[in-house]
């Protein structure tokens, strides 16, 4: 498929349209028709249909300041989606400041990975607020998420399982997956080793932000921050975080989550190109007024430096229809 063909759209506006249709009831709604189409879970691909390009394209037009998080994402999806047969599912954990990206990143994965994007039957959207608010309820809830990813692997083993806000999820919930992310050939009879597995958190983002605040006070320039410096700083966030859904969990002494994506803090300069992007994808022309409003209404810190937006690109869309 063409890099063009399934269209592009900028951060803010994009991501709404992109993560408004998406919830399990929509996934349960369509398990019968998934299943006639698909009645061989274990091998069928489903509508896996890969464009690579187009991802590669949308993410460096559109993603700014997350040179590590592009690249780690891409260089871990062509590796598993190109092993034809992988050894356990792919686990992704994306970290950073809000506004940085990471809902984006995944709502671009899931348009990019299935041709039905975020309202096909095989990806799974996760919220806490919305499908485990009650931590008195939470026996049931893993009943519930162990049987749902059972029966979705089943129907369709080329799967995507998104969760969001985990640090925000009661701890306890997310060791019914361990399972489904180790490296077993079958769990309870299902071939799931060609799975994603996505969890998004703010948790680690204080850490991220404070070692790329270092760098740019040793005048190394952000692009120089490497994955080996953030890494341990985000898993140690995570294990110190008894509300993360990670907390004490066997997921993280097994060290299941085979990439840990960091997403950077956005500066001025990064912020004018969400400001850009999203004029742009209005069909408007750029106007000088219009930017420099938006970038004067956003709150930056540290107090002393104001080098980092405290929203990162998330009010953008709000800021331009207000100034507009």
């Amino acid at each position: 498929m063409a890099a063009g063909s399934r269209g592009r759209q900028p951060w803010g506006s994009r991501l709404l349209g992109l993560l408004g249709l998406v919830s399990v009831s929509v996934a349960a709604a369509a398990w019968d028709l998934a299943s006639l189409r698909c009645s061989f879970g274990t091998f069928c691909e489903c509508d896996f249909q890969p464009d690579f390009q187009g991802l590669e394209c949308d993410l460096a037009q559109h993603l700014a300041g997350q040179h590590l998080a592009k690249a780690l994402v891409v260089k871990a999806l062509k590796a598993f989606v190109q092993d034809p047969a992988p050894t356990k599912p792919l686990v992704l954990s994306l970290h950073g400041w809000t506004g940085t990206g990471k809902s984006y990143v995944s709502a671009l994965l899931a348009h990019y990975l299935f041709r039905g994007g975020l309202r096909s039957p095989y990806v799974h959207h996760f919220s806490p607020v919305l499908h485990f608010p009650h931590p008195s309820h939470m026996e049931r809830y893993k009943k519930d998420l162990k049987s749902w990813v059972q029966g979705n692997l089943t129907v369709c083993g080329r799967s995507l399982f998104l969760f969001d806000e985990m640090d925000k999820l009661t701890p306890g919930l997310m060791e019914v997956l361990q399972p489904f992310l180790g490296s077993s050939w079958v769990v309870y009879g299902t071939n799931y080793r060609k799975a994603i597995f996505i969890f998004i958190s703010n948790t680690g983002g204080e850490q991220i932000n404070q070692a790329v605040l270092e760098a740019w006070r040793s005048r190394r320039d952000r692009e120089e921050v490497r994955l080996q410096e953030l890494e341990p700083v985000i898993s140690q966030a995570v294990l110190d975080n008894p509300h993360h859904g990670f907390w004490r969990s066997g997921i993280m002494e097994e060290r299941l989550l085979d990439v840990l994506v960091p997403f950077l803090p956005l500066q001025r300069h990064h912020v004018r190109h969400c400001v850009l992007n999203e004029l742009a994808q209005l069909g408007l022309e750029p106007r000088d007024e219009v930017v420099q409003a938006v970038l004067d209404s956003t709150t930056f810190f540290p107090e002393d430096e104001q080098l980092f937006s405290s929203n990162g690109c998330k009010t953008v869309a709000s800021r331009i229809a207000f100034f507009l």
